[in-house]
């Protein structure tokens, strides 16, 4: 137990974020529950419509599972990128004596840089007339036969607004996974390695165990956020050609500031809070899974 000055200490350092996270988070999450109720434009007299909402868009609303399809594709790749090539690169500056700390800066650069100015790098980037950076290598290399406008070909669009996203935030990934796995006691390595270990094995039975709770907690912030990705697709593509890239947020946001179905899109908005909540379940029963 604790003493009553220390409880009360406690409380006064608790009760103020607390406040700030009622308000900034849970206020507006009870109010778009409350509106998804409703049939509102944002002008007139709102008019209660109970699971109305709810029933159009997860049976009646082909847009929007079009849009949760893209999503999930659009997570995949962002979870392929940020973890697995972080922590591929998290490996490799193990390795790396010199030049480390510049390689760091290096990689934490995009995570600092505007999303507008990430969204206009990558159109020149995948730009088809003047030939963009992709287009230019590929003809470099004679793969000129397979340029084209990336952002306009409903094939490749969902991919090209997908890996801007997954290299954004790659380098704070990395940094947070190289962190755990310099925290992998070297001894254990060593005695390993002198056993006859491969790399592999030194890898899977020692070091990824060690930084398995760091593993499960930054895979939650990047599904997390790549089911809330909404800014660079956005500004890339707007959700087209189509509805080739249209993710849930961009629908939602359309909806609800294009169509002004504030109803409709506050339904939306709390389908992205209970998928998000489900994820985070989903990550914890496997990190217990793992543990035991």
């Amino acid at each position: 137990m604790l003493p009553q000055r220390s409880r009360t200490s406690v409380l006064v350092f608790l009760v103020p974020p607390l406040i700030l996270f009622a308000g900034g988070v849970l206020l507006p999450i009870i109010q778009s529950l409350v509106l998804s109720f409703y049939r509102w434009d944002g002008i007139s007299t709102m008019q209660f419509v109970g699971l109305d909402n709810y029933v159009k868009m997860l049976g009646g609303d082909p847009t929007f599972w079009k849009a949760f399809v893209n999503q999930i594709v659009y997570l995949v790749i962002c979870v392929v990128i940020q973890m697995g090539a972080g922590l591929g690169i998290a490996l490799l500056l193990l390795t790396i004596t010199r030049g480390r700390e510049v390689l760091k800066v290096m990689y934490l650069m995009p995570a600092v840089i505007s999303t507008t100015a990430i969204a206009l790098l990558f159109q020149r980037i995948y730009s088809y007339d003047p030939k963009g950076l992709v287009n230019a290598l590929l003809g470099a290399v004679g793969l000129g036969g397979i340029a084209r406008p990336w952002l306009s070909d409903i094939h490749t669009v969902l991919a090209a607004v997908s890996i801007p996203e997954g290299w954004r935030f790659l380098g704070l990934y990395t940094i947070i996974l190289y962190a755990a796995l310099l925290s992998v006691p070297k001894e254990l390595e060593e005695a390993a390695q002198l056993d006859g270990a491969s790399a592999w094995q030194v890898f899977t039975k020692i070091r990824f165990p060690h930084i398995r709770p760091v593993w499960f907690t930054t895979l939650i912030m990047v599904v997390t956020y790549g089911l809330r990705g909404f800014d660079i697709p956005y500004l890339l593509t707007n959700g087209g050609p189509g509805q080739s890239s249209e993710l849930v947020t961009t629908y939602m946001y359309k909806t609800a500031f294009v169509s002004t179905n504030y109803g409709y899109a506050s339904a939306i908005s709390v389908f992205i809070v209970i998928e998000c909540l489900i994820a985070v379940a989903l990550i914890f029963g496997l990190s217990r899974k793992g543990n035991d």
